[in-house]
């Protein structure tokens, strides 16, 4: 009766209430006031009185309707509290459950009175990045939408709502979805439906859309790029494309007809040819470069032998004028010699010439057609008519024409050398594949190729053998290299159920395991296809030079004509040969391979060595972008910390024992897939405690979540959700307080509205996770932790790692805003993250990178994934991106300078001081050499190494 007696004196002090009778299961009052304050002063007692109720409901489209229901609930004596959303209605009062579905019917709307879960499978178009996927996925986070996968092309949910109501979501968010026929099979159930938990989780690299890539010939500097870009883009259905003049290749997104396609290069005046696959691309791309190699050096031998000779006659005081009948023989059938090298080592510069005169455009070729034919047209006029011609003027340049074309292809020789070097990365991951596995049918093993493997079956793993495509283990156990994948420098043991991935190298043991991925799906490929891809893009840098080069050629030319008029009209006598050399050597000097060269192979070389390390970086952009980050934003768990939580400590406040506190969550947790969850059933089993079936579950995101377990209403989560449910916390604060100073996340557990205890759960810190902290704060960078822990265990664990800025108690969907937030203070932000609930922040981040252990959908929302689960990672991949950018820098102030000073030299404007001009001949060679100094720079950063060599102790 004591409680009886506590609820009467409270009752006494309330003004316009008549206590009619009381008892401990019923209260009849007579009063004119609303109900919230009577209610509110029987729950602050820490008894529960009147119904509490969560209806899912349904119709609902707006905040208008939110607010229909709202209004309606206000007006009612016998409701105390409520909170309505879209999907649910959380009501309290003395109403009967009848009632208030009545009253909300009656509005209009639905009462879902049986939670049926529909499984749909959507194919989605209008989503064209990483971006629109993190949009996306922010407009389905709701209460009753569970995301199952979600891409660019696809999406797979399991909910209550129908299959028009998620098209009309997204249909909204401004994409289209198509409903795949026969995947809307229901499962009526009191519980979320919930995959099957994998023993491991496996970095998932998403795809990037279709792709195909073609091997060009006869491209020469960026004014072909151009060219060849603008040709592919007017064929209709190409979406995008990328030519690299690195590798001389092209990729095409798109569905455009292939052979329309190569048909609009041909026509462009270029070649081109499939690459059907990594092999196949290989075995040709290095038949190409030997045999360009080859063609080059032979072409260069063959002008130097001639250009040498005749250099060295002129240097060494032989006369080079036409004089007599005997040097007009003489000098003409040294002509006829030049006119045979031109049209033979020096072909394709005037075969390519052509093409792109006919198709109205200029390139590097049409530079070295027009000089080095000048000085052989000039030179055999003067051998021909040299009476037409000054005795001053009668000089020949057969010499300056064949040492040109010399030494711009030994140039030519010698950057195609280099260039080979430059995809080694890709080289080596394309090495990792084997052609052949050892398929298990019968009991009987064989030895058959790749080709032959299909997904399903058995295949056997020797020791030293390399994986052939991504499977799981089904029997035997082993220690496995990934390190040519991961970068890590440790074997990973593999036993019953782990995944094993294509190209990984088997160490001791023998291993059965089932091929699941095969071609192009394993992870390995898409590894591959991911740094294609990537070495193909083009950072906003890029397009600076691109913008020039387009218009480079033409410039040149237009100052060779400029140059050529002033020396005629205003130079010395004879003013004829001054015009020849000086028009020749603003030609010959020009050099747009060198800018055209400086962008793609610093990307290429730098993506490359990126994969090396364990790094896959989506484009160039991203590079660019992470190159100027000023702060690191870590989430908690997963990132920082193992996320593999368990729980460390328990506090009980009722006549449960330990084993009965475990038993209960556990049982109300069981279909969660949320890690804190995760922790508890795990606990419960470990103790092989047995789990209860429960009904009415129910999910807050970032709160908590509820349930009926053993006819008990319980309450899971945090004190918020505790609050926002009047449950009284206030005795245990003391031991949420000591739990959560030791770095463990404190659960709160309330049993029929009352607190029953407080469960400590502790995710470790990765080992590396201090270190890594420290080196990107010695880089400069300001390194913030955001969590949804308690502020507390936020500061503890901030102060482990010597974090000093926390953002903590965020809410899922309140990630993206502190992004958001940082921005606005004019930081230049890098997200770290692998949940779902990360992709809207790393979407919104200057630079996302994501986990390679994450969800698809983070990966898709980040440019960045590392395949290591290391923060170091995070440290190597900003310091490469710098690294990269000061090197594209480098390549494009050398290429600018270069043609920014050598252009008027060779227009002469030091003859003023010097008393001539500069030789066409040198000209050619500082040609070529611009173009060696930028490929052999960007080869520098193959030997990049990241500023702290790190190794799990």
């Amino acid at each position: 009766m004591r409680c009886v007696n506590k609820i009467r004196d409270a009752i006494s002090l309330l003004p316009a209430i008549q206590l009619i009778d009381i008892n401990t299961e019923q209260l009849t009052v007579s009063t004119e006031s609303p109900l919230p304050s009577l209610f509110d002063t029987i729950t602050a007692l820490g008894y529960q009185v009147g119904y509490h109720y969560q209806l899912p409901i349904g119709g609902l489209s707006c905040g208008r309707c939110v607010a229909k229901i709202e209004q309606a609930l206000s007006e009612r004596h016998d409701i105390a509290h409520f909170n309505i959303s879209k999907q649910l209605a959380d009501v309290s009062g003395s109403i009967s459950k009848q009632a208030l579905t009545d009253l909300i019917i009656g509005l209009g709307y639905q009462v879902i009175t049986s939670q049926i879960q529909y499984h749909y499978n959507f194919t989605l178009t209008g989503l064209s990045c990483g971006k629109c996927v993190a949009k996306l996925t922010t407009a389905l986070t709701q209460d009753n939408i569970d995301i199952i996968t979600i891409d660019k092309n696809n999406l797979s949910v399991t909910t209550s709502l129908t299959a028009d109501d998620i098209i009309t979501i997204v249909t909204t968010t401004g994409y289209q979805a198509t409903l795949n026929t026969g995947d809307q099979a229901p499962d009526v159930t009191n519980k979320p439906i919930a995959p099957e938990p994998e023993p491991e989780p496996e970095p998932i690299i998403a795809p990037q859309g279709t792709a195909t890539q073609l091997l060009l010939s006869g491209l020469t500097c960026a004014s072909c790029v151009a060219s060849v870009e603008k040709a592919i883009k007017a064929v209709e259905g190409v979406d995008s494309v990328n030519v690299n003049l690195a590798e001389r290749t092209a990729l095409i997104y798109g569905q455009a007809p292939l052979q329309a396609v190569i048909t609009a290069i041909e026509n462009a005046g270029y070649g081109a040819e499939q690459s059907e696959d990594d092999q196949t691309r290989r075995i040709r791309q290095q038949q190409q470069n030997q045999q360009t190699f080859k063609t080059h050096i032979r072409n260069a031998t063959a002008s130097l032998a001639l250009g040498v000779p005749l250099m060295a006659w002129g240097i060494f005081g032989g006369s080079m004028v036409i004089d007599s009948t005997t040097s007009q023989i003489s000098w003409g059938v040294i002509g006829l010699i030049t006119l045979a090298l031109l049209v033979t080592a020096g072909k394709d510069f005037y075969t390519n010439s052509w093409k792109a005169f006919l198709h109205h455009r200029a390139t590097m070729d049409t530079l070295v057609a027009l000089g080095t034919g000048a000085a052989w047209l000039f030179s055999m006029a003067v051998v021909i008519a040299p009476d037409l011609f000054p005795l001053a003027a009668r000089h020949v340049y057969f010499e300056a024409s064949a040492m040109i074309i010399g030494l711009i292809t030994i140039g030519h020789a010698l950057e195609a050398r280099a260039r080979s070097r430059t995809s080694k990365a890709l080289e080596r991951l394309i090495d990792l594949q084997p052609q052949t596995a050892i398929v298990v049918e019968n009991g009987q093993e064989t030895e058959q190729p790749l080709s032959a493997v299909v997904a399903g079956m058995t295949l056997r793993l020797k020791p030293g053998a390399k994986v052939a495509v991504d499977g799981s283990v089904i029997d035997g156990n082993s220690y496995l290299d990934e390190s040519m994948l991961t970068g890590e420098p440790l074997a990973v043991h593999k036993k019953i159920g782990d995944h094993v991935r294509a190209g990984t190298i088997n160490q001791q043991g023998s291993l059965l395991f089932k091929a699941e991925h095969i071609g192009t799906d394993t992870m390995l490929a898409r590894i591959i296809q991911l740094v294609r891809q990537a070495q193909s893009s083009k950072p906003a840098l890029a397009r600076l030079a691109d913008t020039i080069s387009s218009i480079f050629v033409p410039s040149v030319m237009i100052i060779a004509i400029l140059t050529a008029m002033a020396w005629f009209y205003f130079g010395p006598q004879p003013a004829s040969v001054y015009m020849l050399v000086a028009a020749t050597t603003v030609l010959i000097i020009a050099c747009p391979c060198a800018l055209g060269l400086a962008t793609p192979m610093s990307v290429t070389v730098g993506v490359g060595r990126a994969a090396e390390l364990g790094i896959l970086i989506k484009d160039a952009e991203a590079m660019q972008q992470a190159a100027g980050i000023d702060t690191v934003v870590l989430d908690k768990t997963g990132t920082l910390t193992e996320g593999k939580p368990q729980v460390v400590d328990y506090k009980i406040y009722n006549t449960l024992t330990r084993e009965q506190l475990v038993q209960l969550a556990a049982s109300l947790e069981q279909s969660s897939e949320h890690p804190l969850a995760n922790a508890i059933v795990q606990s419960a089993q470990q103790q092989q405690l047995d789990l209860y079936p429960h009904s009415d579950f129910m999910t807050y995101s970032g709160l908590g979540v509820s349930g009926t377990v053993d006819q008990q209403q319980l309450l899971l989560g945090n004190a918020k959700f505790m609050n926002q449910n009047n449950i009284k916390i206030t005795h245990a604060e003391t031991d949420f307080d000591f739990i959560a100073n030791q770095g463990a996340t404190p659960v709160y557990l309330a049993q029929n509205g009352l607190l029953a205890g407080i469960i400590g759960i502790s995710d470790p810190l990765r080992k590396d996770s201090f270190s890594a902290v420290k080196r990107m704060q010695k880089m400069g960078l300001n390194v913030v932790m955001l969590t949804g822990d308690s502020i507390k265990t936020a500061q503890v664990i901030a102060a482990k790692l010597g974090i000093t800025d926390v953002v903590a108690d965020v809410l899922p969907d309140g990630k993206a805003a502190q992004i958001t937030l940082l921005q606005q203070q004019g930081k230049r932000v890098a997200m770290v993250g692998d949940g779902i609930n990360d992709a809207p922040a790393l979407a919104l981040a200057e630079v996302g990178i994501a986990m390679g252990s994450g969800t698809d959908v983070a990966i898709e929302s980040a440019q960045f994934t590392l395949m290591r689960h290391s923060l170091h990672g995070v440290a190597d991949a900003l310091e490469l991106s710098k690294a990269t950018l000061r090197n594209i820098k480098e390549n494009l102030f050398g290429a600018f300078i270069y043609n920014t000073l050598g252009i008027p030299i060779a227009a002469g404007v030091l003859f003023p001081l010097t008393g001539t001009l500069l030789s066409p001949v040198i000209a050619g060679a500082a040609m070529a050499l611009s173009s060696i100094t930028v490929v052999s720079n960007a080869n520098r950063l193959r030997l990049f190494k990241p500023s702290q060599q790190h190794q799990e102790k």
